[in-house]
């Protein structure tokens, strides 16, 4: 199947750039999408035929014929985005941008698919932005840039130990199917030797009791873990289903067992299980698509769009590893991601023994700098109550990773354990099949 399904917009994807996206990938040169369409232009009272371009920050159009950009304004400055008619007959799409309204109509595939993509990111930058002024307002400091990597850490570590105790879960599931399936060929087993066994056998009738009085208690039914476990994400995205070009609103929830999408009213449209879950591809940093194979039966494939996507691409990345795949217009955004994540952990340590040096001991540099190099690491000095929140953390990180190898460890155990109960369940059931074959 063609790992490029049709993009909810009838959408040109445009590629990412080579080489732009190591530091500066999500900048607001990014194209997402393009749509065919027509903008009116005012001053020469005319339509002109061209293409509607979305970035992650801002909009552009540009003519056709003469490749002029006729309209670039950032998602901040638009006031509204609106379905109208122009000429009460033409359905078009107005935005208003500081007191100028801009008309597009002749929209491709069609005008509502551009106008919930376009609404979506504009209300998603809102947001940003007002988070963003919200951050801005407070004083910055290197302590608390610092604090801000160690919670990005340990956020990324919560993730990581919420799908591993899923995924141990799982393993004690398996364990108590092959216990329950070692108790039935106990029972085959004895059910055989009754058969073997010669009608005058005086111990026949005890032999075909013993299963009966020895059968095992029932283990109470567990909870559902589905309605307890933790939501990895949520963001809002725009969903496309199949070749279907409408392109809907909805949400995407990251489970550790798996992915659910839901549309505007939060009703459920469909649930992956992660085992479930054949292929994702990764388009651009903005979009990907999530398959089911089935065979005689058409796919179960999903589109989705989203502004928060970059948020996601982590998670899914570090729960699906083996299924995830970045296209052409995406591997600039993987290789950004990877360069410096590599040396994240490294840097983050580094940094906090300097830091942490320099608070305790005031008078030393943290490091061996000299020079001009000491005024930049007088900079670099926090308050003490910073470092006691730095400490804090650091300690809340040592707990996890410990957390974590521990379960790792017990995982690594039950695996063993897993194989060796199923080599045992292998043989024996090859055992009772030479003696049933016997018997007939």
């Amino acid at each position: 199947m063609d790992p490029n399904p049709v993009s909810p917009a009838g959408l040109e994807s445009v590629s990412l750039g080579e080489e732009a996206g190591q530091s500066e990938l999500m900048n607001e040169d990014i194209r997402i999408h393009s749509w065919p369409c027509s903008y009116y232009l005012d001053t020469s009272k005319q339509w002109i035929p061209g293409k509607l371009s979305l970035t992650a920050t801002s909009i552009k159009f540009t003519a056709d014929k003469t490749g002029e950009l006729l309209v670039d304004f950032h998602l901040s400055a638009i006031g509204e985005i609106k379905k109208e008619s122009s000429h009460l007959i033409f359905s078009s799409l107005t935005i208003l941008e500081k007191g100028t309204k801009h008309w597009f109509s002749s929209l491709h595939p069609n005008r509502n698919v551009v106008f919930n993509i376009l609404e979506h990111f504009w209300r998603e930058q809102l947001l940003s932005s007002q988070e963003a002024g919200a951050g801005a307002a407070l004083e910055s400091s290197k302590g608390k840039e610092l604090t801000g990597m160690l919670e990005g850490s340990q956020k990324r570590l919560e993730d990581t130990a919420k799908v591993l105790h899923s995924q141990g879960e799982q393993f004690d599931n398996i364990m108590r199917g092959l216990h329950k399936i070692e108790g039935d060929m106990d029972v085959a087993d004895r059910l055989l030797t009754e058969l073997e066994s010669p009608s005058w056998w005086p111990f026949s009738t005890k032999l075909w009791k013993t299963p009966v009085e020895a059968k095992p208690k029932e283990t109470p039914a567990a909870p559902d873990p589905k309605a307890q476990e933790g939501i990895l994400l949520r963001i809002p995205v725009i969903i496309t289903h199949r070749t279907d070009s409408n392109a809907k609103p909805g949400k995407l929830t990251v489970l550790p067992s798996g992915l659910e999408i839901q549309d505007c009213n939060s009703q459920l449209l469909h649930r992956f299980e992660a085992r479930d879950v054949d292929d994702i591809w990764v388009h651009t940093p903005y979009e990907i698509s999530v398959r089911q194979r089935f065979i005689g039966k058409p796919d179960t494939s999903f589109r989705l769009l989203a502004a928060r996507m970059p948020e996601a691409i982590p998670i899914l990345q570090m729960q699906f590893s083996k299924k995830i795949q970045f296209l052409e217009d995406a591997l600039g955004f993987a290789g950004a991601r990877k360069s410096p994540q590599a040396d994240l952990g490294t840097s983050i340590w580094q940094a906090a023994t300097g830091f942490l040096g320099a608070a305790v001991n005031p008078g030393t540099p943290a490091g061996s700098a000299e020079g001009p190099d000491k005024e930049q690491v007088q900079l670099q000095k926090i308050s003490q109550e910073e470092a006691k929140e730095l400490r804090q953390i650091l300690k809340k990180l040592k707990g996890l990773a410990l957390e974590t190898e521990a379960e790792l460890e017990r995982q690594d155990e039950a695996l063993d354990s897993i194989g060796s109960s199923v080599d045992r369940a292998t043989l024996t059931i090859e055992r009772q099949n030479r003696r049933m074959r016997k018997l007939t």
